[in-house]
């Protein structure tokens, strides 16, 4: 037998080797205990997350020679001939390249003859949205109103461009895409299989790249072990595909939130010249920047690694300049995509995540004014204040900030209503205008 790769080989046959699809699982095993089968399914999600998988799991559910059974036997020949793509009645169709309204109309013919083997009759169109809509409307009456032995499934990763009179005759049933660590917890138990030493920490590289979808993880695993051999490091995998390791990514984060502009710009530049992908540094830093914000809002602790890494980036800013923090770098990894120059978008992001976070709200000087406390210190100017710095040092830097309390002790201006009291809202308004007047 010629070599199979592992998304291939390692296909879920059967209900329970579905990943992350509980709902979707537990459905269409009630519709078939409870004799509940309807005459068209819809299957929505992303690349590579299950969708024409659980559409033939389905078939082989129905066509069983158990059936319709939960567990197909997977030995018996509809369920062989399903598996292998040549059963005469589950009709694999492909809808880009079988898109006319020609192809419908033959199919409208055909759904008239019973199964040869099976129960049912099912077609199974792929990309179902790539029919023209002379096809869909071709479609309808037999969708609505089949032959009792006739069964619709169709997958799709864009459900929008479907017809609406379409989608009301089908169960929808929205796939997610997989979770980082259920994904990197199948890699591994296919590294065991196959026995490859694979890194759990490369399998987490892998499994954040493919971005939930288990097909391009394992693709990916493939192609390192054809690279690597039988033993897979995280450098391994960092190397090949150019991402950048987690704590270089932290040690970015970081020189964003001590307002470095220097060592930010300077490590783009690194990156960019040892050929890394700059747009998985961008993707990587918002998803930590999504976690640090997750973090201080919840209070949550993130286990393991990545609590380690952000052990050192707490507590620095407030919720809402992490939040405005994390649309700037949403908005450059949305704009990354479209830029012939993946390295100017991502200097212009860090340079506006550091203006940001080193710029005083007004509602955080008018807390201070109202307190009484210390006006909110920046990044640059708490380096510039070291506790314990030499007098030739010292001598060169800026006094620091007087406090909001040193300067309400300063006449303020003079009001025509001398009736108002100092906690006035305007007498604070007027004390924090003249103190950023005499700043200038």
């Amino acid at each position: 037998m010629s070599y199979q790769v592992f998304a291939r080989k390692y296909r879920p046959q059967l209900f329970d080797e579905v990943l992350g699809q509980d709902v979707v699982i537990r459905t269409l095993r009630n519709a078939i205990k409870g004799d509940r089968l309807a005459h068209a399914y819809l299957f929505v999600g992303p690349r590579g997350v299950g969708k024409t998988s659980t559409a033939r799991i389905f078939a082989k559910a129905l066509n069983c020679v158990k059936g319709p059974t939960e567990t197909p036997c997977g030995e018996c020949d509809p369920c062989r001939e399903i598996a292998a793509g040549i059963s005469l009645d589950v009709l694999e169709i492909d809808g880009a390249s079988n898109n006319g309204v020609e192809q419908v109309r033959e199919l409208r013919e055909n759904v008239r003859f019973l199964p040869t083997r099976g129960k049912y009759r099912i077609y199974l169109i792929d990309e179902v949205h790539m029919l023209s809509g002379a096809a869909f409307n071709a479609l309808l009456k037999t969708l609505e109103e089949p032959p009792a032995h006739v069964k619709f499934f169709f997958a799709t990763t864009e459900a929008h461009k479907l017809p609406a009179t379409i989608i009301s005759r089908c169960q929808r049933f929205d796939l997610q895409p997989i979770r980082d660590d259920v994904a990197a917890k199948h890699l591994l138990t296919i590294a065991k299989t196959e026995k490859v030493k694979l890194d759990p920490a490369a399998a987490d590289v892998i499994a954040r790249a493919a971005e939930g979808g288990m097909r391009d993880a394992e693709s990916m695993l493939d192609q390192v072990v054809s690279f690597c051999g039988d033993n897979i490091s995280e450098n391994d995998v960092l190397s090949i595909f150019g991402f950048v390791s987690t704590e270089d990514v932290a040690a970015f984060a970081g020189h964003i939130l001590a307002g470095d502009t220097a060592a930010a710009l300077d490590m783009i530049a690194e990156q960019s010249e040892a050929g890394k992908d700059l747009g998985r540094l961008l993707a990587d830093l918002v998803s930590l920047a999504r976690d640090l914000l997750v973090s201080e809002a919840t209070g949550r602790e993130f286990p393991d690694r990545r609590g380690k890494l952000l052990a050192p980036l707490r507590g620095k800013f407030s919720v809402r300049k992490l939040a405005e923090l994390l649309e700037i770098l949403s908005a450059a990894e949305a704009g990354l995509r479209f830029s012939p120059d993946k390295k100017l978008p991502l200097e212009i992001a860090a340079v506006k995540c550091i203006q940001l976070l080193q710029t005083a709200d007004l509602d955080e000087v008018l807390e201070a004014a109202s307190s009484g406390a210390p006006l909110p210190q920046t990044p640059s100017r708490r380096a510039a204040a070291p506790s314990a710095a030499p007098a030739s040092v010292i001598s060169q830097q800026p006094a620091p900030a007087p406090k909001v309390a040193e300067i309400e002790r300063k006449p303020a201006p003079k009001s025509k209503d001398t009736s108002m009291s100092d906690d006035d809202p305007k007498n604070v308004w007027e004390t924090i205008k003249g103190y950023l007047n005499e700043r200038r």
